[in-house]
Parts: C-alpha cells; sequence; structure tokens
C-alpha cells in the first residue's frame, strides 16, 4: 500500500519528512534507519539536526545503514556518501560511529564487501525504517532499470543518465565515478516501512509512473508496490502528472 503526502515545494517535503522521522526516532529510540544521500534528502536532515539541537531527539542508540557508496573513492573524499553523511548529518548529532554504517567502495574485494555489508543488515535485525529517493529513470538506490527484484548487496554499473545526473557534484563528468556498491531491491523490500522522498518537475515522469505502469525490473521503483508500507512525500512538480 503506497500512501502519499502532496507538499507544495522541497522545503516542506524535507520538513514533513524530518518531522515523521523524529517523531519515529523517539518513539523508537534504538532503531534501525536506512539513510539516502543526494540533493532530495539534504534538506530533512538539515531538520534533523535543529530538532536533535532543539528538542534534544537522541541517536545515541539509533543504528544506521545507508543504501549504496561509490566504488574507488575513500571514505575522505568530498564526493563520497561517507564524508557526506557525515558532514550532514553525523558530525551534528549525538551518534555513534560504530552504529553508522555504508558500504565500503575502496574495499579490495568488492563481492566479499557485499556479503558482508548484506550479513550487517541481517546483524542489526533489519532496517526500521529506509528512506529512498528515486531516479529520474525509476532508480532506487542505485539499482539501475534491469536490475533483479531479487537483488542483495551488490556491484553496479552506473547508467549514463545517472552518471549525468550526478556530474553536477563533480569538477566534470569524467570525475563520477562508473561503479558503485549498492543494497539490493530484494534488500530494501525487507525494511519494515519505507518512505520515499521526491522533488522536481525532474521527477515527475518517474513518480507517475510509479502509479500508471506495472510491476517490472525496467522500472525499480515499481517493485515497492510489493511493499505492504510505502509513504510517498512529494512536492507539487514531482506530482505534476498525478
Amino acid at each position: 500500500m503506497m500512501n502519499i503526502i502532496r507538499v507544495a515545494n522541497y522545503e516542506e517535503m524535507s520538513i514533513e519528512a524530518g518531522k515523521l522521522i523524529a517523531e519515529k526516532v523517539r518513539a523508537n529510540p534504538s532503531m534501525t534507519l536506512g539513510l539516502a544521500t543526494g540533493s532530495t534528502p539534504q534538506g530533512f536532515y538539515q531538520y534533523l539536526v535543529k530538532d536533535h539541537i532543539t528538542n534534544g531527539t537522541t541517536y545515541k542508540n539509533i543504528k544506521s545503514i545507508n543504501l549504496d557508496e561509490y566504488i574507488g573513492l575513500p571514505a575522505s573524499d568530498p564526493n563520497s556518501y561517507h564524508y557526506f553523511m557525515q558532514k550532514n548529518l553525523f558530525d551534528h548529532v549525538d551518534i555513534s560511529s560504530k552504529n553508522t554504517h555504508i558500504p565500503n567502495g575502496a574495499a579490495t574485494d568488492l563481492d566479499e564487501e557485499c556479503v558482508r555489508y548484506e550479513n550487517l543488515i541481517k546483524e542489526v535485525g533489519g532496517i526500521d525504517l529506509q528512506i529512498l529517493g528515486i531516479g529520474q529513470n525509476s532508480h532506487i538506490g542505485f539499482n539501475e532499470p534491469g536490475t533483479s527484484f531479487h537483488s542483495r548487496t551488490h556491484v553496479v554499473a552506473l547508467a549514463k543518465n545517472t552518471l549525468e545526473a550526478n556530474a553536477r557534484f563533480f569538477a566534470k563528468l569524467e570525475d563520477v565515478p562508473t561503479h558503485a556498491l549498492t543494497m539490493g531491491i530484494a534488500s530494501i523490500l525487507d525494511s519494515k516501512e519505507i518512505f520515499l522522498l521526491a522533488s522536481g518537475t525532474a521527477k515527475a515522469k518517474a513518480v507517475a509512473q510509479l502509479f500508471t505502469e506495472g510491476i517490472s525490473e525496467d522500472f525499480p521503483a515499481s517493485a515497492l508496490k510489493q511493499h505492504q508500507k510505502v509513504t510517498i512525500i512529494a512536492d507539487e512538480d514531482a506530482l505534476k502528472y498525478i
């Protein structure tokens, strides 16, 4: 079942998502959050930081599992998702570093790293709430069109339009890593609850397809129709065709 929360703009999307997530953290202070990176979640991370400072919401016993990481970038690289999470959230709340988990894109054995990460998800008891964005080509995590719905954490070659969309974070397109480690679609669907955030007209077609087209591996986000508890928080631009 997919529930839609319609908001006016990116700021409202960020506030609504932040409020709901902070409420869940206060209600279950030892929960496991599945976290995402990119421009979409930056606003709600800002909300969580402000809420932590203002209202004292604690993350001392929260565990976090990130969706993905570029292959070949060390954690110290400003474009790595390790760096992104430290800068946007972890450095500003009281979460323990031993409880924050991101795939190691610099691992010498990537297949072994995929197995390690999948086992880690099981060891922490699974993900209570997974945060997702949606790519223009409907990818969730870095699961590009054609990814099996049975996939677990794996290495993925990034699609051309994904590379082009992410190039804005790099000096030039050629600097964008061509491969990544990502939680698989089956890993995502194992989460107890999922929030999908979407903002802007660039995401409108993918969001509309989620409601108008059937379930297909050519459209990764359509796998969410198989989940029992999905909330879509999207602004008017992202919902313009619905």
